[in-house]
């Protein structure tokens, strides 16, 4: 991520196996002053991004090769990069899907093109809030469990924890607010933006992940707790140092 200033042109990564959708969207996103580079499968994706950096990845699921779902789930193992993806499937179980793999956003086709540029631009923006603000509080240390802040790090027993973008917001701000609770609406409007269209069932779905990460880690007990009908909040035996 570049910075929000589009003097300086951003990069989004258009992948389709639909000629005709790419070339509107790349013509879409042109007028918008972004720069636009294609690929046709998923294979070509994965290649294209280990050879250049985005700032954004619009990504259709059903495609050949190489599917929408299995590069949604390598770009989060390998970087934060918003994705916006797009389905024709209409089924809840398909969002839900997309955004446990670590998705940011998605649409469902047909789609308005101008609402696909609305969100472009809105998950470029929240992308380079996160990484323009001052974090504050740069280590919460926690029995067993550090957030570093500055470095967007997460460690369990002193090993290093991957985390998606969305997923370290998540955490760590209920670390900063330890023993408050937060309701979904409060960490959407936080994390996600107060223009979010999505479900606030997105943030069960990254607190079910953030979970099972730290329990996969060796942490024993969750230090999120749910506040049924509520939120959540983060829970410790002993106060942050």
């Amino acid at each position: 991520m570049r910075g929000s200033d589009l003097s300086e042109k951003l990069h989004i990564l258009v992948v389709d196996d639909d000629w005709k959708l790419r070339n509107l969207l790349r013509i879409y996103l042109s007028k918008e002053g972004f720069d636009t580079v294609e690929a046709v499968d998923g294979s070509e994706a994965v290649m294209k991004i280990k050879n250049q950096s985005f700032d954004l990845v619009i990504l259709d699921v059903m495609m050949p090769h190489m599917d929408g779902w299995q590069v949604c789930r390598w770009i989060r193992e390998k970087q934060s990069v918003p994705i916006l993806m797009l389905t024709a499937l209409a089924e809840t179980k398909e969002k839900v899907q997309g955004l446990e793999l670590g998705a940011d956003d998605y649409l469902t086709k047909p789609f308005d093109p101008e609402e696909l540029i609305a969100r472009v631009h809105a998950l470029i923006r929240r992308a380079s809030v996160v990484l323009s603000t001052p974090t504050g509080n740069h280590v919460l240390n926690f029995p067993a469990l550090t957030i570093d802040s500055d470095g967007r790090q997460v460690f369990v027993h002193d090993e290093s924890i991957d985390f998606t973008q969305k997923e370290f917001d998540l955490l760590s701000t209920l670390a900063k607010n330890s023993g408050k609770v937060l309701s979904r609406e409060q960490l959407i409007e936080k994390i996600w933006g107060y223009d979010f269209e999505g479900d606030a069932r997105v943030v069960d779905l990254h607190i079910k992940n953030i979970r099972e990460k730290l329990k996969n880690a060796g942490l024993s007990n969750s230090p999120i707790q749910t506040a049924w009908g509520i939120g959540y909040k983060f829970h410790s035996e002993d106060r942050p140092s």
